[in-house]
């Protein structure tokens, strides 16, 4: 009898073991994501993308467990932000939802696209639709500074509806016997009879991570997001990034040109002045030396962000000179010849030197 009350006991403790364990495992994607389990759906997708920008392995090469880490965090995502997922993993943990089949697709581009290289080559199997190429048009300071872009789309796709078609249609050899040993080799259509579809349109929200130092031309892409395909599988979207004109700032490659004038006091006594940059901060420039018309100065580190990587470009400045529009008087024509003490130059010469 002592022998089944010390059986009993350890059976209760062993399913208190386990409640609590399912309890604690049942926060674990909370944590992954630093949110409390009473978190907004938007507040999931906000903590997703801020560590999903954090964590990317192409901007941790040197963490070894960059990726594992990045999938931890996209299968928590996963479950969180699909209601009915999140529901039966508050419910009982991560045991209710690990039989789940995943969303499908590379888990770095299934919530924003990720780029890539060359196309896959080869014959597929499998048919595809056509691959659709779009081009996003975004402003040089979300190029500077990183972003996330909402883009909504009306796309096709299949639906099953009533009846059958012929599909998968081929070309076999049969053998058809003539006689007494004669055969003949014929080639003939086969055909499978699949469920009957029909075309839909429906809207489809798609986030595009703007990250920084892109280039104009840059190409990311959504897998199964082009056009849908009767007997296969979709193909995919690509969209590229395209800049838009910029008011101050010009770039080339990595680096950023813009112009600055200044009148002509300045020009010759000196100043100091701050120029606003893409992210907001001030950049300071000063002379304390005659600066002449076209003259340019660089200021390393300011241009824009190296794409994967923690360097920047070069900033070049250059100055325009603004003249005063209002006569001199002959006394202060006199005085000025006085400061400044030029003699006459009437250097004519070929200003296009190189022609």
């Amino acid at each position: 009898m002592k022998f089944l009350n010390y059986y009993f006991l350890l059976l209760s403790f062993t399913s208190l073991l386990d409640f609590v364990v399912s309890r604690t495992a049942e926060t674990r994607f909370y944590k992954i994501l630093d949110v409390d389990p009473e978190a907004s759906q938007e507040d999931i997708k906000k903590a997703y993308r801020r560590l999903a920008r954090k964590l990317h392995p192409d901007k941790n090469r040197d963490n070894p467990e960059a990726t594992a880490e990045f999938a931890e965090l996209h299968k928590a995502y996963e479950v969180l932000n699909d209601p009915e997922k999140r529901k039966r993993y508050d419910s009982c943990g991560e045991s209710c939802v690990k039989d789940d089949k995943p969303s499908g697709g590379d888990p770095l581009s299934s919530f924003f696209g990720f780029h890539f290289g060359d196309e896959d080559g080869g014959q597929r199997e499998t048919p595809r639709g056509a691959t659709i190429t779009m081009d996003v048009f975004v402003t040089l300071e979300e190029l500077y500074n990183g972003n996330f872009i909402e883009i909504t789309r009306n796309k096709l796709i299949m639906k099953p509806t009533s009846g059958t078609r012929k599909c998968n249609c081929r070309q076999e050899m049969t053998t058809r016997q003539l006689g007494p040993g004669r055969f003949q080799m014929i080639q003939q259509t086969v055909c499978d009879e699949c469920p009957n579809v029909m075309r839909q349109e429906e809207e489809r929200t798609l986030e595009l991570e703007v990250e920084q130092g892109m280039a104009d031309g840059h190409k990311i892409k959504f897998n199964g997001e082009g056009e849908s395909h009767i007997d296969g599988d979709p193909g995919d979207l690509i969209m590229q990034i395209r800049t838009l004109p910029h008011p101050v700032f010009e770039r080339r490659g990595d680096d950023l040109y813009t112009n600055v004038t200044v009148s002509l006091q300045d020009a010759l006594t000196g100043f100091s002045l701050e120029i606003e940059h893409l992210d907001g901060k001030k950049v300071k420039v000063s002379r304390d030396k005659v600066t002449w018309p076209g003259a340019r100065i660089r200021k390393k580190g300011e241009g824009m962000p190296v794409y994967n990587s923690n360097k920047h470009g070069t900033l070049y400045i250059t100055f325009d000179i603004e003249f005063p529009k209002a006569d001199l008087s002959e006394e202060d024509k006199e005085g000025i010849k006085r400061i400044l003490k030029q003699q006459p130059v009437n250097n004519v010469y070929n200003g296009l030197r190189g022609f």
